[in-house]
C-alpha cells in the first residue's frame, strides 16, 4: 500500500500567489525565510523579464521618427514624474501640492513600471537611513554594483511595502490602490500607444508607424532605458564621481548622470542635504527636474519648495565631517 500520510507538498498554493502578484502586489505577503533574502524569485519578475525582451520586437516592427519621438517624450515626461515626485515629493517632502495634483503624478511615475508611489518613497526612505550601511539592500559598496543596479529588485525581501517607513501616504486610499495594483497604469499605458499607433497608421500613414511599433518604442524600449537609467542612482552614483561634502555614505555627484536623470545626478549633494527641492545646489549643475518644479510653482501647482541654506552649501570642516 502507498503510504499517504506524509505527502509531497502542494506547490499549487504558492505558484498561484506568485502569480497573482504580478496584478495585486499585496497578495499574500509572506515571510521571506533566513537564507532566502538574494533568492531570485524567477516566477515573480516574468513581467520585468517581458518589459526587457519586448525590447527585441524592434527588429520585427523596425523604427520610424515618430515612434523614436514618442520614445523620448514618454521618457523625459516619465523621468520627470519619478525624480520630481517619486523622490522629491514622496520621498523627502521637499515640497506640497494638493491632493488632486499628488495623485496625477503618481499616476505619471507609476507608468514608468517602476512599482507604486508608496513602495517606492517607502525603499528610498530606507536605503537614506542605512545607506551603504549593512542595512541597505541596494549599496554597490556592500552588494557589487549588478546587485545594487537590478539584482535586488528580484528577491522576494524587497517586493513588500516597507509601509513603517511611508505612515504618511498610506492614509491616502487612492495611494494605496495605485501601489497595490501597480500593473494597471503600464498596461493601460501599453494599449493607449497600440491605439494611437494604430489611428496615426489610418490618417498619416506617411509618418510610417503603427500600432506595434508604437508600443515597441514608447512603451518596451523607452520604459526599460527609463529604468535603467533612474538605477544608476543606486549603482553608479555610489562608485563613480565627485564626492563634494564628506556625508558618511560612499554618494558622488556626476554629470553625466545629472543629464540622463535630470538632476538625480547630483547624488552627493542630496546625501548632504536630503531635504532640499535642488540638488544640483550651484547655478553650473544642471537640474532640469529643479528648473521644471519652478515652472509647476510659477502654475500654482506647486509650493513652497525647499531652499539650500548657503551653510549646506558651504559647510566648516566640522559640519562636513557630520551626517546630514
Amino acid at each position: 500500500m502507498t503510504d499517504t500520510s506524509k505527502k509531497t507538498p502542494d506547490r499549487r498554493g504558492p505558484i498561484f500567489k506568485t502569480l497573482l502578484r504580478w496584478i495585486d502586489s499585496e497578495a499574500g505577503v509572506d515571510q521571506v525565510p533566513p537564507g532566502y533574502e538574494k533568492k531570485v524569485d524567477w516566477l515573480r519578475i516574468i513581467p520585468f523579464i517581458v518589459l526587457h525582451a519586448g525590447c527585441l520586437g524592434v527588429i520585427w516592427v523596425g523604427w520610424s521618427w515618430t515612434a523614436v519621438a514618442v520614445a523620448i517624450l514618454l521618457y523625459m515626461i516619465r523621468m520627470f514624474a519619478i525624480t520630481g515626485f517619486y523622490h522629491r515629493y514622496f520621498s523627502h517632502k521637499t515640497f506640497q501640492t494638493d491632493r488632486s495634483w499628488q495623485f496625477l503624478f503618481a499616476v505619471l511615475g507609476n507608468s514608468s513600471v517602476q512599482r507604486g508611489p508608496i513602495w517606492w518613497a517607502a525603499h528610498h526612505r530606507h536605503h537614506h537611513r542605512y545607506a551603504d550601511k549593512t542595512g541597505d539592500v541596494h549599496s554597490p559598496v556592500i552588494h557589487g554594483f549588478l546587485w545594487s543596479h537590478m539584482g535586488w529588485l528580484t528577491t522576494q525581501a524587497n517586493f513588500r511595502t516597507k509601509t513603517e517607513y511611508a505612515g504618511d501616504w498610506v492614509r491616502f486610499p487612492e495611494l494605496r490602490w495605485l501601489n497595490r495594483f501597480d500593473i494597471v497604469v503600464p498596461v493601460l499605458l501599453a494599449f493607449a500607444l497600440y491605439g494611437f499607433g494604430n489611428l496615426l497608421a489610418q490618417v498619416a500613414p506617411s509618418l510610417g508607424t503603427s500600432g506595434m511599433q508604437m508600443v515597441v518604442w514608447g512603451f518596451f524600449i523607452s520604459s526599460t532605458v527609463l529604468f535603467h537609467a533612474t538605477n544608476t542612482i543606486n549603482s553608479l552614483s555610489h562608485i563613480f564621481g565627485r564626492r563634494r561634502y564628506r556625508t558618511p555614505d560612499n554618494s558622488r555627484n556626476n554629470v553625466f548622470l545629472a543629464l540622463i536623470t535630470l538632476g538625480e545626478g547630483w547624488h552627493n549633494n542630496h546625501h548632504h542635504y536630503s531635504v532640499s527641492t535642488r540638488q544640483g545646489f550651484f547655478w553650473w549643475e544642471i537640474d532640469i527636474t529643479y528648473y521644471l518644479l519652478l515652472l509647476l510653482e510659477r502654475l500654482k501647482i506647486i509650493r513652497n519648495l525647499r531652499p539650500v541654506p548657503e551653510r549646506v552649501k558651504h559647510p566648516n570642516p566640522v559640519d562636513a565631517m557630520a551626517a546630514p
